[in-house]
């Protein structure tokens, strides 16, 4: 194949996941969500969500519901303690990294524990309860080996559609520890396949 080929056949591959008619469904297939399972083996993400487990089984809803208003004053408010204290913990340094070295393909990685708040974040999130949305529903009340692949979106400012991949966090027994919802870009996905990569 010649260089103006391949460049082409990018290009046409980056056009066909930028305008929508890529579809999401098929490009996250086994082998990107055996690259995500992958790296959420790390030691940091169980011992993490084993803790916090423990920690946060009694929470209530109104004390849930606190701990989001809390965090959304926060992201406006020059001291954040409940926000540092999350981007700060080891988990977030992990899952920082993981984007880092994903080299564009993951844009966020949300993990959440067993009530749906926040254990481990990549960047700030808007809000610290992720439990009333399908990243959760769908996964973690739904089982551990539950996979839920959100509709795609066009993100204006990069010229990039995404799309959001969630799956629950068993333990060894199998137990859902939490769930992690990681945005991945289709178009560099797609980018990607057109190299052979």
């Amino acid at each position: 194949m010649t260089e103006c080929s391949r460049v082409l056949m990018v290009a046409g591959a980056v056009l066909l996941a930028s305008s929508g008619i890529g579809r999401a469904e098929t490009m996250i297939d086994k082998a990107v969500i055996d690259s995500i399972r992958a790296w959420l083996n790390s030691p940091v993400v169980a011992t993490t969500l084993e803790d916090r487990r423990d920690h946060v089984a009694n929470f209530d809803q109104a004390e849930v519901d606190a701990l989001d208003k809390r965090w959304r004053a926060e992201r406006e408010m020059r001291d954040q303690p409940l926000v540092a204290s999350v981007m700060a913990s080891p988990l977030s340094t992990y899952l920082l990294r993981i984007q880092a070295m994903s080299a564009g393909l993951y844009t966020e990685i949300i993990m959440m524990d067993a009530k749906g708040l926040n254990a481990g974040l990549s960047s700030i999130s808007s809000d610290y309860w992720q439990g009333d949305e399908a990243k959760f529903q769908k996964t973690f009340d739904v089982g551990p080996d539950a996979v839920f692949v959100d509709a795609p979106e066009h993100h204006d400012g990069t010229g990039t559609d995404r799309v959001q991949v969630n799956l629950t966090i068993p333990d060894a027994a199998g137990v859902p520890l939490g769930a992690v919802a990681v945005e991945v870009n289709l178009t560099e996905l797609a980018r990607r396949r057109a190299l052979g990569l």
